[in-house]
């Protein structure tokens, strides 16, 4: 029996989802991205084929056919932050494009990644039309909302649904065999990913920043993470770090502060990979902090997705999940 399953990764970013197969056995032979930052600083960490430029332009005939391909295609369509267009926002015919892919390739497996925001876009009908077309191709739909503080053991509030598809022809049984993973206690704390020492000197507010007394006055724990929010300080009481957004850093959300014995400052581009999982040996080019900030924020937890992918190789391989959790 194959054991040595092909990746294809769409909008792979900065390899996140990458990593997470990876860790989990499986063989990357292809990726591709559009945006030339992120193009940068994930040669600087991977060395198999990547495809720079706008998926709508690549030959899906010349591309190596893989077992597994993977996209989280753009998310803006249906995120709330954004104006939730869907399917009549250029980018939510993304979505279409990956089925292009889909009755090319006819991998054994597919992942989508998206905002939790899909599951209930206009009034439902967008992820209707999604589990229609792909259940059209003779694939499996199955489909999860899994958040990183509950799913990755790591202390950050992000929410994200998963689509997880298995091609009938080869796995006619998936629906009895694939589950998602269950929820795992949370032992990972924010002093975990903190850096346990003084930082570059730019990231700390000092008294001639204009928002420093009220920093002062509010930001008290040293277990915490904080926002500013334009006149006021947030404190997420939950004891983990919210929402990594990809407009932290580059005027739109403010970088989440936190409180260390060297003063109150910004979270580092590092520690922001390392609320979403990534390995400590990730490595990062010369390039912007608002850009390291951007893919910190457009990226995903590598915890999860290795374990959705342990579990669709378990089924690739011919086993059964322990966890059979299904919503869809």
């Amino acid at each position: 029996m194959k054991t040595n399953f092909t990746v294809g990764s769409l909008y792979a970013g900065v390899g996140g989802v990458c990593l997470g197969f990876i860790q989990s056995g499986f063989k990357l032979l292809w990726a591709n991205e559009f945006d030339k930052n992120a193009c940068t600083t994930y040669r600087k960490n991977f060395k198999h084929k990547l495809y720079e430029g706008d998926v709508m332009s690549l030959d899906v005939e010349k591309l190596e056919k893989v077992d597994v391909l993977t996209g989280g295609f753009p998310c803006q369509a249906f995120s709330v932050a954004g104006y939730r267009k869907g399917f009549n926002d250029p980018r939510g015919n993304h979505f279409f494009r990956m089925l292009d892919f889909i009755d090319e390739m006819r991998p054994k497996a597919v992942l989508f990644e998206n905002v939790k925001n899909l599951v209930g876009h206009d009034k439902g009908n967008t992820f209707k039309i999604i589990r229609k077309e792909i259940l059209s191709r003779n694939y499996s739909f199955n489909a999860k909302v899994l958040n990183t503080k509950d799913y990755g053991n790591v202390p950050q509030n992000r929410e994200r649904i998963f689509i997880v598809s298995f091609n009938y022809d080869d796995f006619p049984d998936c629906d009895e065999r694939f589950g998602f993973p269950n929820k795992k206690i949370l032992t990972k704390t924010i002093s975990d990913i903190i850096e346990d020492k003084k930082v570059d000197e730019k990231f700390y507010y000092r008294e001639d920043k204009y928002m420093y007394e009220s920093l002062v006055n509010e930001i008290k724990d040293n277990d915490t993470v904080y926002q500013w929010r334009r006149q006021y300080v947030r404190e997420n009481k939950s004891k983990v770090c919210p929402t990594l957004t990809a407009n932290m850093g580059t005027g739109g959300h403010n970088v989440p502060l936190i409180k260390t014995k060297y003063g109150i400052r910004k979270l580092t581009p590092k520690e922001c990979f390392g609320f979403q999982g990534f390995p400590n040996d990730y490595t990062f080019p010369e390039i912007s902090n608002g850009q390291l900030y951007k893919q910190a924020g457009n990226s995903v937890s590598v915890p999860v997705i290795k374990r959705i992918s342990e579990n669709i190789m378990t089924v690739l391989k011919g086993g059964k999940c322990p966890e059979n959790d299904l919503l869809f």
